[in-house]
């Protein structure tokens, strides 16, 4: 099994499937691919180039593709986002990292109310195939504005994609189906699992928009994305000692949801808990919660539960253990649900 180098080449040359790597060497080399592939995908975001973005993701790549296809852009998120939007007018297909997700708001405006919009407007005559890469989430001891869980804004947005990664596997795969993908993609990345490592095999296995049952199992079924994923599996390890059987499905995207795959799980455990490190207060847990009681009423053995960050500005970092969800708060949501 080769290992990639930083570059995301393997040491004899081009990648051979299948690789170890990081989430974040994943994704580099899912960009290098994209990047090969077609000459109208360019890069652009703060410190990107040289530095190779504070998470070192675009390591490389403006030395290999140059100054004009991975940009270092101005401090100014509604400035690339507004560039973005113009180049992907003229046919280019521009991948805009946002360098903390609480930082995206500045660009917040161009989001929701032109990549979002500018296909229905133009009655399907004009596309915006943008993926705006957002790293998100707690657990890197940062402060607020680093450390945020946005997602529902965006997925409540009609006209947007939004997914999520949670391995290295997907994160090669699925930025490579975002930037081909016709419509705006946003695209979260879970900072505090960029250097987890994992086998990046030779095909996506799915489609950007289709979820993947991690681990099957008969007495609740868990939905998840992104950070929390790797929580939930080791809570599903933890529940089979002691008899309970969890069925952990990573959900990668939140629109669309998955329904189809989401409704059959449930229907035939009876019992579902949905984590997320977002506060649950209008979450994506609550638009799961209200579907999956409208179409499972009938086969749930209990209320549909949710395990999540609480509805609060997000902590100091030394408090941030506190706030995110972890494997005893998933334990104890599944031991609540058994009781009924």
């Amino acid at each position: 099994m080769s290992t990639l180098r930083t570059d995301g080449r393997t040491a004899d040359g081009p990648t051979a499937y299948p690789v170890t790597t990081t989430l974040a060497k994943g994704i580099t080399t899912g960009l290098r691919a994209a990047m090969e592939r077609d000459p109208k995908v360019l890069l652009m975001g703060e410190d990107i180039g040289k530095l190779g973005g504070v998470f070192r993701v675009t390591e490389g790549l403006q030395k290999d593709f140059g100054e004009d296809r991975v940009i270092d852009a101005p401090l100014a998120e509604a400035g690339i986002m507004g560039t973005a939007v113009g180049l992907a007018l003229r046919g280019y297909r521009p991948v805009v990292e946002i360098q903390f997700d609480g930082f995206v708001y500045p660009a917040f405006d161009h989001i929701v109310s032109t990549m979002a919009k500018m296909h229905a407007r133009s009655l399907g005559q004009v596309r915006l195939p943008i993926v705006v890469r957002i790293p998100f989430g707690g657990g890197i001891g940062a402060v607020e504005h680093h450390s945020e869980s946005n997602e529902a804004y965006f997925a409540h947005t009609a006209g947007l994609r939004v997914v999520a990664c949670s391995n290295p596997h997907d994160a090669h795969w699925m930025i490579q189906q975002a930037i081909a993908c016709d419509d705006p993609v946003v695209f979260y990345e879970p900072k505090r699992r960029y250097w987890d490592k994992g086998v990046v095999e030779g095909e996506p296995g799915r489609g950007l928009f289709e979820s993947a049952t991690l681990r099957r199992g008969e007495d609740v079924t868990v939905l998840c994305y992104g950070p929390m994923v790797r929580t939930c599996l080791q809570a599903a390890q933890a529940a089979e000692e002691d008899g309970v059987g969890l069925e952990v499905i990573d959900l990668r995207s939140l629109s669309p949801l998955d329904t189809e795959a989401i409704v059959g799980s449930v229907r035939r455990t009876g019992r579902c808990v949905v984590v997320h490190e977002a506060s649950t207060f209008l979450g994506l847990g609550a638009e799961l919660a209200a579907q999956i009681q409208q179409e499972c009423f009938y086969s749930l053995e209990a209320p549909v539960a949710r395990v999540g960050g609480y509805n609060v500005p997000y902590p100091p970092s030394r408090l941030e253990e506190d706030f995110l969800p972890d494997l005893d708060r998933v334990l104890d949501t599944v031991d609540r649900l058994m009781g009924f």
